[in-house]
C-alpha cells in the first residue's frame, strides 16, 4: 500500500516500504521512471521471499508522488532519496540505482558513505544532463534552452521529454565524474552492450574513475536500456545477494 513522507521543501513522496532482516535494499529510479516499473517491482518480489527490508519510492514529480515533472531536477531528486532514506530506513542499505538512479545513488555515496553497505547500479547515467543532452545539442536548441528556458526531446518510452535549463544548470552543480569518487564499499555496474540510451563506455568510464577496493562491471551481450528480461532480473538479484554477502 502506497504511503506517503513529508520530504524536503514541503515536497510529497510516496513510498512503499517491507519490514524485514538488514541491511535494507533501496531502489532508486530512473528519468520520468517510478516505483510500479519491472525492476523495482521484481525487487519487491524478491525482499518478501528473502524476508529483506526493502523501500522504493517515486521522485517528486514522479509516478505517485505530487509535482510537475519539469519543474524538478537531479538536486530536487537526491535531496528526495536522502530524506526517503533517512526517513524511512534503518541502519545500512544497499542502493539498486537505474539509469538516473545510478547517479543518484553515487551521489548518495559522496554525501551518505556510512548509510551505505553497498551499491549495486543498471544502466547508470552518472552526469547525464551533461554528457548526453548537453553535449548532443545542436547549437539551435542550446539557444532555444538558453532563451525559452526548455526544449522537448524525442523518447523512445512515450511523451517527448521536456529538458529545461535548470535541469541542466542543477546538473552541472552535481556532476561525479569529474572530481574524486570513493566508493568504499562493494560495488556491482550491470551494463547491456545494446543499451540505446546509456552507451557502454560510460559504464567503462565509471569504472575507470571510481576508487574502491571491491568494484566489479558486468556487460551484457544484447541487454537494451530496460534490463528487464528474466535473465537480466535475476543478474540484478544476484548482484545484491553479492554485495549483501560481501557487506554483512
Amino acid at each position: 500500500m502506497t504511503q506517503f513522507l513529508d520530504g524536503p521543501q514541503g515536497r510529497r513522496i510516496a513510498y512503499n516500504r517491507i519490514e524485514g532482516r538488514g541491511p535494507g535494499v533501496v531502489f532508486l529510479g530512473g528519468f520520468r521512471s517510478d516505483m510500479q516499473g519491472t525492476k523495482a517491482l521484481w525487487l519487491d518480489d524478491w525482499a518478501r521471499t528473502q524476508g529483506r527490508a526493502f523501500l522504493r519510492f517515486d521522485y517528486s514529480g514522479h509516478g505517485e508522488s505530487p509535482g510537475a515533472f519539469e519543474e524538478g531536477c537531479v538536486g530536487d531528486w537526491l535531496a528526495d532519496a536522502m530524506a526517503a532514506i533517512r526517513g524511512l530506513t534503518e541502519g545500512r542499505q544497499v542502493l539498486v540505482g537505474s539509469s538516473m538512479g545510478g547517479w543518484i545513488g553515487l551521489l548518495l555515496a559522496r554525501t551518505m558513505p556510512e548509510r551505505l553497505a553497498g551499491l549495486v547500479t543498471v544502466a547508470a547515467a552518472p552526469d547525464f544532463t551533461e554528457r548526453g543532452y548537453w553535449a548532443g545539442f545542436s547549437d539551435a536548441e542550446r539557444a532555444a534552452l538558453l532563451e525559452r528556458g526548455r526544449v522537448e526531446q524525442p523518447s523512445d518510452y512515450g511523451d517527448p521529454y521536456v529538458i529545461t535549463r535548470r535541469l541542466i544548470e542543477d546538473g552541472r552543480g552535481h556532476l561525479v565524474l569529474d572530481q574524486p569518487l570513493p566508493l568504499p564499499f562493494p560495488a556491482r555496474f550491470l551494463q547491456g552492450t545494446a543499451d540505446a540510451d546509456v552507451p557502454m563506455s560510460w559504464a567503462l568510464d565509471l569504472l575507470g574513475h571510481a576508487a574502491g577496493e571491491d568494484m566489479r562491471l558486468a556487460l551484457v551481450k544484447g541487454a537494451d536500456h530496460r534490463f528487464s528480461t528474466p535473465d537480466c532480473l535475476a543478474l540484478i538479484g544476484a548482484a545484491v545477494e553479492d554485495v549483501l554477502a560481501r557487506a554483512t
